[in-house]
Parts: structure tokens; sequence; C-alpha cells
């Protein structure tokens, strides 16, 4: 069973259906028992960093992620999910973030011909082997909708970046923690197997 969740933090049921339409059993929940036992863990996510912060310290979900995360359980952070895991958001100064993975949350920089919020389909390339990527070939498009951009302190668990007036860290894993910018349940076929990737992990 796959426990995604529910921090009232939007584009949880998209989540869901993708993960339906593998065939797999997901449950949204903010249950500490649920997610302890789930078999993996998706933190999905869409709006402001800060509200977000506030929303899981206040249904008590910070600790229980860090314990599901220290746990050894496979989890999954997306778009907002993936940029609460670090350690700090421009986009809400003097909030800390779980603090699990190092790195900071930028804002995507104003240039001309670059549009913010950054909505749409980008490339991927790989500058480290990463398992949700297995099969999926590199310069695959994906879907983005975000305003901020991670810049992790750890070159190694970047596993892969796109252009977007800057280089981004598109997705990231180190241990038994992985993490998409984008959105593999917006993102047709390529995420369908990006997800798949997730769901078979042993």
């Amino acid at each position: 069973m796959i426990a995604i969740i529910d921090y009232d933090a939007g584009n949880i049921k998209s989540v869901e259906k993708a993960l339906q339409a593998l065939g797999e059993e997901a449950v949204i929940t903010r249950d500490k028992k649920c997610i302890m036992e789930a078999g993996k863990v998706i933190l999905p996510g869409v709006g402001a960093f800060g509200d977000a912060m506030e929303k899981l310290r206040s249904f008590g979900l910070t600790d229980v992620i860090k314990e599901v995360v220290k746990k050894g359980t496979p989890f999954l952070g997306i778009c907002l999910g993936l940029q609460l895991l670090f350690e700090r958001s421009e986009e809400s100064e003097g909030v800390d973030g779980l603090g699990i993975l190092p790195g900071e949350i930028l804002h995507i920089p104003e240039k001309p011909g670059i549009k913010i919020p950054h909505i749409g389909w980008n490339s991927l390339s790989y500058p480290n082997p990463g398992r949700l990527f297995a099969g999926v070939r590199e310069n695959s498009y994906v879907y983005f909708v975000h305003s901020y951009y991670l810049k992790s302190s750890e070159p190694s668990i970047i596993t892969a970046e796109t252009e977007y007036g800057t280089c981004i860290h598109a997705s990231v894993e180190k241990d038994n923690i992985f993490a998409c910018q984008f959105h593999p349940e917006k993102s047709s076929s390529v995420g369908l197997a990006i997800l798949k990737n997730f769901v078979s992990l042993t």
C-alpha cells in the first residue's frame, strides 16, 4: 500500500489517480500509523513553502515524515513536496524546511523570454544515475509548474536537471529518498514510467 500524505496542499487526487492507473493501492491520509506501515510514501503538493510547513506542523506530520524516512521506507516528494525536504526557501524567509536533504529553494531568475511561473514541458538530462529514470531515455519531456527551484548542496544526489533561465535540479535521490520538481502524474507515459519505477522499488 502507498500512503499519499494529506496536508491540504492540493494536487493529491491526481497522484492517487496515476497510481491507480498503474494498478496500485493508494490511500490519502494524515494518520501516523497508516503512514508508518505503508510500503511506500509520497509527499505531493502545490502552494507556498511557508504555508505548507505550517500545515505539516499543525497536523503533526513533520516528525512522522522524518521517522518514515529514517525507517528506510521509499519516499517520494513531488513539486512542493521536493522543496519541503530541503533546508529553506526564498519564498518564505525565516521558515525552516524539513532539512532532510541539504540545499535551498531559490526564485527562478527574471530573464527576457522567461515567464514565471514556469508552466510547461521541459526535457531532462541525467548528471547522475537515478533509479526513477531506469528505462526512461535522457531528454524525455516532463511537465513543470513552479516559480521556485532547487539548488542542492550535494551534487551527487542530483539525478535530473533541466534548463529554464538557470540550471534547475529537477530530481534527486539519496538512499530511500526520491524527489521530483516536475509532476510525474501529469507527464503522460514518461511520468507513469517514473512512478512505476518508484512503486517497483524493493
